[in-house]
């Protein structure tokens, strides 16, 4: 017979004896007086056997072992089978393989190897090709490989479902490409497969890599085709492989043209499409489920709970959940109670989780995993550590590598705990130090830590790196601040050659949605524009773009690439917006400049039922401030309590100090400071009246906002730069010197200026002063002859942005050196006239640049859109959209 897979096999089985131990067991021999083989049968199995008349036949013993098996009472079969021997009764071709399920089932291997000792003893061992059968499925059961072989390999006669024991052994011990290898060979020896041969099979190829295992997939799906071999065994087998590969294209086609479809059948596809993150279609396909009259079980609900938990879509979870407690699921299914803690925590319902938590009874150690991850995402991180206290030491559950991936978060952000590295001890005493899931958890913290090298440490000594390890990394780079080695790690990721068998590779690991919306602020970050739109491509190609969370990350990305209406047009596509979405489009609203439309989108939300949060109102203020737009914001500031149920914060009365600061009441604003709560933290508001004060040199003001703020926040430069700069303003250079000198003794280093620029697939970073750029002279000429142009046109430099003492020309060739002036200059140089020039910028825009952008936009007639830390500049014909407002 031909065989349909192109690969050949040689099995390595042996040929030697069994090692098994000739030594007898004592309730194993021969007839013994009955009170040894009481004896030995209450040490064994808890209860001594009740002997029976001897006048009864070998038929009717070994009926009444079999009849012991088929009822589960696989003890009292083992029992039974002591009597049949103490009462010299020989067990034939029909007992063995009874005791041998029962043995197996009870995972006993000591005495499986003395019931296969007795095999042979009576003469069984060779000759009978069922108690062969049900030995390999006993050494599967017990988990030892080499015996399974060894068994199979003295099989003489083979039948099918000898080969269906060895495969699906194979598969147990999660060696495929030997599974596919064993159905080639019994594919050779014309032995004909049946359903479950073909299920195994098809389980093994969906283990294997791509592409491989899709086209073998796809010859057994051929193969079972052409022998009419299509019942729902090998329908659910299929529809669960094609969605493990992620075509779940094939799996729905099979879905639907199947008749016989059963509960089975729809959970698996409702599985497949949860695992791939098509969400909302699983949802689609739960409801034609109970249209068509099928009646869904608890693997259905927990199945598609993480649709909702992911969605947060509450009230269809709350649907489930009342059915689950309607038809008992919830008390039979312990997989559904975790699903509903995992689900209300992700919603913020953190409570609802826990008295879903608090009302089971039986409580495994994945529902006290999903209560402390629920109460680690939500920041409860506390209670997340008491609750992994009372599981070890009053429920005597040991934590497992889910455990402590949950754990290691709320340790990093915990102020109780303060020794943050020491959980990574308890981790390696515990010996899961490497485990992967635990590995990724570790590499977060030392990140969030600030120690991205022993992050890094930690992912380059991983041999298996999964697709949730790179996230983790790349994350990380991006926690860090150092975007241009998140994407590069991004390229890494997708173009690795990983080995797979037969000496081959395979490319890469497939982004998911936890991927894209880790790298989307790195591309926002340096106005990456042309990789964003890369990987939105990419998104919509794989179904990822209307995710809310990934949808969200796009809109962030595209406003902070300087394109509005792509951010609003990806807005408009999400189907499900949550309070993330809106507060992302209102943001970008606002550091466009766009205030109104900015109030308009939260006026919307309003009518669409989501309600406000805080952020929600910091980037309305954020968008009141740049449009100078007081009054609303102040109107909005006093009435968010009692119209929109959000109590101010101190984050809060920092934008509304800044609102005011910006627009020249630094009085006022000064008064709010002192109105705040006293328990609140000060040092935003602080640090928004001193910029303020920079802005309308205020140097009263000023030095009390600074005194505030060095005193709470003695390490962090831009307060040190921001009181120099007043002072240098005001022509008062010894004090600025001081306080520069000051700032210096503490250790604390200004950072510097840095634009970045995006051109074919480099993001090229300029730094204020700095000639390191390959272009660096030849964008210094090009400036110094722009510069004569310009001053044709009216520019006049404006020094009083050069903070230091020098002379006037001096002053001019530095201003000439700023960081965004550079990254202006190399985009003219290297693009097409007529492109328009995005450029990113980590500190604020001063104003000698902001008025060389406008002159420089007029003379080149280019679009020049510049995004600095605080909002955009829109550039054309020589004014800017910010009204010289900023």
């Amino acid at each position: 017979m031909s065989c349909p897979l192109a690969f050949t096999f040689s099995l390595p089985f042996p040929s030697q004896p069994l090692p098994f131990s000739r030594q007898k067991h004592p309730y194993l021999l021969r007839a013994t007086p009955t009170s040894v083989t009481d004896d030995v049968a209450s040490t064994v199995y808890g209860a001594p056997s009740k002997f029976i008349s001897q006048s009864h036949s070998p038929e009717w013993w070994i009926d009444l072992l079999r009849s012991k098996v088929r009822s589960n009472l696989l003890r009292e079969a083992v029992l039974t089978y002591i009597d049949m021997i103490v009462f010299g009764i020989k067990p034939d071709n029909f007992a063995f393989p009874a005791l041998l399920k029962a043995v197996a089932d009870l995972q006993d291997m000591d005495l499986g190897k003395q019931i296969h000792a007795h095999v042979y003893k009576f003469g069984y061992g060779v000759d009978s090709v069922t108690v062969a059968n049900t030995l390999v499925n006993l050494y599967r059961k017990c988990g030892d490989f080499g015996a399974v072989y060894k068994v199979f390999d003295r099989i003489s006669e083979r039948n099918q479902v000898s080969w269906n024991s060895l495969i699906s052994s194979l598969c147990s011990f999660e060696k495929w490409e030997m599974a596919l290898e064993a159905f080639r060979c019994m594919l050779d020896e014309n032995v004909e497969p049946s359903s479950f041969t073909l299920v195994s099979v098809a389980t093994a190829c969906s283990n294997l890599p791509m592409p491989e295992g899709l086209v073998m997939g796809k010859q057994v799906h051929a193969y079972s085709l052409r022998k009419g071999d299509f019942n729902s065994f090998i329908i659910n087998t299929l529809v669960a492989m094609y969605g493990k590969m992620g075509k779940l294209a094939s799996s729905k086609v099979l879905l639907g043209s199947f008749e016989g479809r059963d509960l089975v059948t729809w959970n698996t596809v409702l599985s497949s499409l949860c695992q791939n993150e098509q969400f909302l279609e699983a949802l689609e396909y739960l409801r034609e489920m109970v249209l068509e009259g099928v009646e869904p079980d608890g693997f259905t609900i927990s199945s598609v709970l993480p649709a909702c938990s992911h969605l947060e879509m509450l009230r269809t979870g709350k649907e489930l959940h009342a059915y689950a407690l309607k038809n008992g699921s919830l008390d039979e299914n312990s997989f559904v109670g975790s699903a509903l803690v995992d689900m209300y925590c992700n919603c913020k319902q953190v409570l609802s989780g826990r008295r879903v938590f608090d009302g089971m009874f039986d409580r495994k150690i994945g529902l006290w995993n999903a209560m402390i991850t629920g109460y680690a995402q939500n920041e409860y991180d506390e209670e997340a550590l008491l609750l992994f206290i009372e599981m070890e030491e009053s429920a005597g559950l040991l934590a497992n590598s889910t455990t402590m991936a949950g754990v290691v978060p709320a340790c990093v952000r915990s102020g109780a705990f303060s020794r943050k590295e020491a959980i990574h001890g308890f981790v390696v005493k515990r010996g899961l130090d490497t485990d992967r899931f635990v590995q990724n958890a570790l590499m977060d913290m030392y990140s969030r830590l600030g120690k991205i090298d022993i992050a890094k440490r930690i992912f380059g000594k991983m041999e298996d790196r999964d697709l949730v390890t790179w996230n983790t990394m790349i994350t990380g780079y991006v926690f860090s601040e150092l975007h241009e080695d998140a994407l590069l790690l991004l390229h890494k990721m997708q173009n690795l050659e990983r080995k797979v068998s037969k000496g081959g590779s395979r490319v890469g690991l497939k982004p998911n949605s936890i991927t894209l919306m880790a790298i989307l602020p790195s591309c926002a970050a340096l106005s990456a524009l042309a990789k964003g739109k890369e990987i939105h491509a990419y998104a919509i190609k794989n179904n990822l773009a209307t995710d809310v969370a990934v949808g969200s990350a796009l809109v962030d990305m595209y406003a902070k690439c300087g394109c509005l209406h792509m951010s609003r047009k990806v807005f408009d596509q999400i189907p499900i917006r949550n309070v993330i979405t809106w507060n992302v489009i209102i943001m970008a609203y606002g550091m466009h400049g766009n205030s109104q439309d900015a109030i308009d989108m939260l006026r919307m939300m309003m009518v669409q039922g989501v309600k406000p949060n805080e952020v929600t109102f910091i980037s309305v203020f954020a968008a009141c401030s740049h449009s100078g737009m007081v009054d609303e914001g102040l109107r909005l500031f006093y009435n968010m309590k009692n119209d929109y149920g959000v109590e101010p914060s101190s984050d809060h009365y920092a934008c509304v100090v800044d609102l005011l600061g910006r627009a020249g009441r630094v009085k006022e604003a000064y008064q709010l400071i002192n109105l705040i709560p006293r328990n609140f933290d000060k040092a935003g508001a602080w640090s928004s009246l001193l910029g303020a004060c920079r802005i309308h040199n205020n140097l009263e003001i000023g030095e009390i906002a600074a005194q505030n703020l060095i005193q709470l926040e003695p390490n962090v430069a831009s307060h040190y730069v921001l009181l120099a700069n007043i002072y240098s303003s005001a022509g008062l250079w010894d004090k600025a010197t001081e306080v520069r000198r000051n700032m210096k003794a503490q250790g604390v280093r200004k950072e510097p200026g840095c634009s970045w620029i995006e051109h074919g697939d480099e993001v090229h970073k300029f730094v204020a002063g700095d000639s390191s750029h390959p272009q660096s002279e030849k964008l210094r000429g090009y400036l110094e002859t722009l510069w004569e142009r310009m001053r044709k046109e009216g520019y006049v430099p404006d020094t009083s942005c050069v903070l230091h003492n020098v002379e006037e020309d001096e002053k001019e060739i530095l201003l000439c050196g700023h960081s965004e002036k550079l990254a202006i200059a190399f985009g003219i140089l290297n693009t097409s006239p007529g492109t328009v020039i995005r450029v990113a910028k980590n500190l604020r825009v001063c104003n000698d640049c902001h008025l060389a952008t406008k002159f420089i936009s007029k003379i080149v007639d280019r679009e020049i859109i510049l995004r600095d830390v605080r909002r955009f500049h829109h550039f054309k014909n020589g004014s800017c959209s910010c009204g010289d407002y900023w």
